[in-house]
């Protein structure tokens, strides 16, 4: 049976699914938080170790100012509100992408839920926040010439956001059939599974007919 490590998440189709909804993009947000509350409690129950979201690309910045304001408050209010049930749970949280770029008290935010939980064991969960995979690259590689390291696999690998282990499975909801700038380099021989549904609709029994898919995958890895 094959290992399962780590799944990442990219959480299409929310705003999609505000406005199908006849509300706004940001209800749909709203709706896309609790679906990453029930997968992170299905995750725990699949003794799944690590879960990547990606939660906020580089590219996201792009988009209205109120909509970027509400992502944010809506991380603000979140770890405000949850970060005793996350303690409680023994969930540790990590963040990949460029954190000091974010608002100061996004920043803080974060900082504070990374240093609370560092020593937490049950599941971890990876939050891409302000993440884009090639200035992940390229950051790796910059810090191999600053650090005289040689340039090898193992030493960019060393070098990324966060030294986790690669996704075994990517699972993108929305219909959208591309990475996005996401993991590129982790996902080389990750199973990808693309999914009709928008991001509030994805449901426990979809998340577990996908890893049922997975345990029965042969996967080479190149070889035969």
């Amino acid at each position: 049976m094959n290992k399962l490590n780590h799944i990442a998440f990219i959480m299409d189709g929310n705003g999609r699914w505000g406005l199908k909804k006849k509300r706004s993009r940001n209800y749909g947000h709203l709706a896309g938080v609790k679906t990453v509350q029930k997968i992170v409690e299905s995750s725990t129950q699949f003794k799944i170790p690590i879960i990547s979201f990606y939660v906020f690309s580089t590219e996201n910045w792009k988009r209205p100012k109120s909509e970027i304001n509400y992502l944010f408050n809506l991380i603000k209010i979140y770890f405000n509100k949850e970060i005793n049930n996350i303690m409680k749970n023994d969930i540790r949280i990590v963040i990949s992408g460029e954190i000091q770029k974010l608002p100061l008290k996004i920043k803080n935010i974060l900082r504070n839920v990374i240093r609370k939980t560092k020593k937490n064991k049950k599941i971890t969960i990876n939050l891409a926040i302000n993440y884009g995979s090639k200035s992940e690259i390229i950051n790796s590689i910059k810090r191999i010439i600053q650090r005289s390291q040689k340039a090898t696999e193992e030493n960019i690998k060393k070098n990324l956001y966060n030294n986790l282990s690669f996704p075994d499975i990517l699972i993108r909801t929305g219909g959208q059939k591309r990475l996005s700038n996401f993991m590129l380099w982790q996902l080389a021989y990750a199973e990808i599974f693309f999914i009709d549904k928008l991001w509030p609709d994805f449901t426990k029994g979809d998340y577990s007919k996908i890893i049922r898919k997975y345990y029965k995958i042969k996967r080479n890895f190149g070889g035969i």
